[in-house]
């Protein structure tokens, strides 16, 4: 879009085009001591699943070593991983979490 002013210059602005956020996948890690009920907690309490979903992703960590629980900005994502590991810590049990860009 241009612009002319009194004194003849033209002056061009250029629409700036946002981006949307880069978005980053939150994923439980599979341990060999945490228990699978205190995991399905953790699902539904820090990623707002319902039971049989929590406990879905929770088979899907026991079996493949990771679950994603989640896609969130930033922001987001790393507060839920922090969340996670001190609720996890706090109960005494080794549970991972961990966040990937999209």
């Amino acid at each position: 879009m241009a612009t002319k002013h009194d004194n003849g210059t033209l002056a061009v602005r250029e629409e700036q085009k946002l981006k949307p956020p880069s978005m980053f996948q939150v994923y439980l890690l599979n341990d060999d001591y945490t228990p699978m009920e205190f995991v399905v907690a953790v699902i539904q309490e820090y990623f707002n699943k319902d039971r049989e979903s929590a406990t879905q992703i929770m088979l899907k960590v026991h079996r493949d070593g990771k679950g994603l629980c989640g896609v969130y900005p930033k922001d987001i994502a790393s507060t839920k991983v922090e969340l996670v590991l001190t609720h996890a810590g706090k109960a005494g049990h080794p549970l991972q979490c961990v966040m990937e860009e999209v």
